[in-house]
């Protein structure tokens, strides 16, 4: 009887434990912020120019104004965006983004162009 004998593949050691790289300590430190909820479409209607709390709550459907509060606080304490109070009366809070929120436009607009292309649209029970 012959025997068949397998090579293994030139990348076969790939799915070797031993031979896998930690992740990025960037892209970690970048999720550990992005990959919450509401962050990123915070940012992303930022990138147009300052807004007030009403506008970010009716630019972002479903967000609560304590989640958004509270992605804006988190996003001031990153150093991304700047609180500001404007005098009234009455008076109201506008928010922007620092210069290293603003450094992160292309990036967004990256993402945005990606995922039209390769994700597909998921709007409702229609397109699972």
């Amino acid at each position: 009887m012959r025997r068949l004998t397998h090579s293994a593949p030139p990348d076969a050691d790939r799915h070797n434990p031993g031979t896998r790289t930690e992740a990025d300590a960037g892209v970690t430190l970048f999720f550990q912020l992005f990959g919450k909820r509401w962050t990123g479409p915070i940012v992303s209607v930022l990138t147009a120019g300052p807004a007030y709390f009403a506008d970010l709550r009716r630019a972002i459907p479903g967000i609560s104004e304590r989640m958004l509060s509270n992605r804006l606080t988190e996003l001031a304490t990153a150093g991304l965006i700047v609180r500001e109070v404007d005098e009234g009366p009455p008076s109201r809070v506008s928010y922007r983004l620092t210069e290293a929120g603003t450094a992160l436009k292309p990036a967004f607009t990256g993402l945005a162009q990606w995922a039209q292309t390769h994700l597909p649209e998921t709007g409702g029970p229609a397109d699972h």
